[in-house]
């Protein structure tokens, strides 16, 4: 078993490394002490045995028990950072706090209500994917479940007002694009920012296009960077890798990233029309060795060939009825 690390911070926020699969590894979940010796648990984690003994183990080191879990903060509603709120839920009696638009994207993706395991591969089929992928994405979608059960009852999150964690009261800063409802949390008098995915320091939140979920979330992703420029920023604690400086710096190299791939997409086209999954192929073929990186992969492809398509830099040829034929994208003013 990895051991968790643990790093208790200038500011008095605790930083748990808690394993998850590759590539990442790891995810920070972040302990919030209040004076009174109680902990509010940003992020827990994805429920696996790992994860559980990590966490066993972070307990005993940090002497506390589940008496002492207060609150079980989600940013958002991926299973690396949802996946452990209802197991941690039924040992502390904690309530657990998400965004009301996060925990409809949960309900969405898993459980009674789920149709993301149906629809998303239908989506990439529909752009080309080949049939022999499309299994291998059913197959990652649903291997997901183990690590979001059980799932928890929540509180939702008020973003009009501020939310006490430990002893400071943060204000919640609601973006999407990676996630639909992700809530960061900002402490004006500190100039501390908890920011879950919505800004990783070396790697670019993944942003893609899902079936019943947002149909722009690379505009979202991008006025949601540009909100958060507003805040001034002395420390940002991320939901992967290491806590960072530059946040304003950070934002501004992520919106030029995602400029240069809508250019290098809309180059693609302009050699002719092309299928979402070609498009995919071109940009990501050599970084791509697994179905979740594939799922990435297509998703964000979407994601930008919308944003083309809203820019009106490029449009969608359909294929003609019954010819079961795959959607195309061609360029508009070249």
């Amino acid at each position: 078993m990895r051991k968790p690390e643990i790093k208790i911070r200038d500011s008095g926020i605790i930083q748990i490394s808690v394993p998850m699969a590759p590539p990442l590894r790891q995810v920070n979940s972040y302990l919030l002490p209040d004076r009174d010796g109680n902990y509010t648990v940003i992020d827990p984690g994805p429920h696996t045995l790992e994860a559980e003994l990590a966490w066993q183990e972070v307990m005993q080191e940090l002497d506390f028990s589940w008496d002492k879990v207060r609150s079980v903060v989600v940013t958002h509603h991926h299973p690396d950072h949802y996946g452990l709120a209802g197991w941690m839920q039924a040992r502390s009696g904690s309530k657990v706090w998400i965004s009301e638009r996060a925990h409809a994207e949960a309900r969405m993706t898993w459980g009674a209500e789920a149709t993301l395991n149906e629809t998303l591969p239908l989506q990439f089929l529909r752009h080309g994917m080949p049939e022999h992928l499309i299994q291998g994405i059913r197959e990652h979608l649903e291997g997901f479940l183990p690590e979001v059960t059980p799932q928890p009852e929540v509180t939702y999150i008020n973003a009009a007002t501020p939310f006490p964690m430990g002893d400071r009261e943060w204000q919640p800063l609601v973006t999407g694009g990676h996630a639909p409802g992700h809530v960061s949390f900002y402490h004006g008098g500190s100039g501390l920012m908890l920011c879950g995915d919505a800004v990783l320091p070396q790697i670019s939140p993944n942003v893609s296009l899902q079936p019943g979920s947002d149909p722009q979330p690379l505009l979202t992703f991008m006025e949601g960077l540009r909100a958060l420029r507003s805040y001034p920023v002395a420390m940002a604690f991320p939901g992967h890798r290491e806590p960072f400086a530059g946040f304003a710096e950070r934002l501004d190299s992520l919106l030029r990233h995602h400029e240069e791939r809508l250019d290098a997409a809309a180059a693609l086209l302009g050699e002719g029309p092309l299928s979402g999954f070609a498009v995919c192929e071109a940009m990501f073929r050599s970084r791509v060795t697994s179905a979740h990186q594939l799922r990435f992969a297509m998703g964000e492809t979407l994601a930008h060939l919308a944003e083309l398509v809203r820019r009106e830099r490029a449009a969608v040829i359909e294929p003609a009825s019954g010819t079961g034929g795959s959607a195309l994208f061609a360029a508009l003013n070249p």
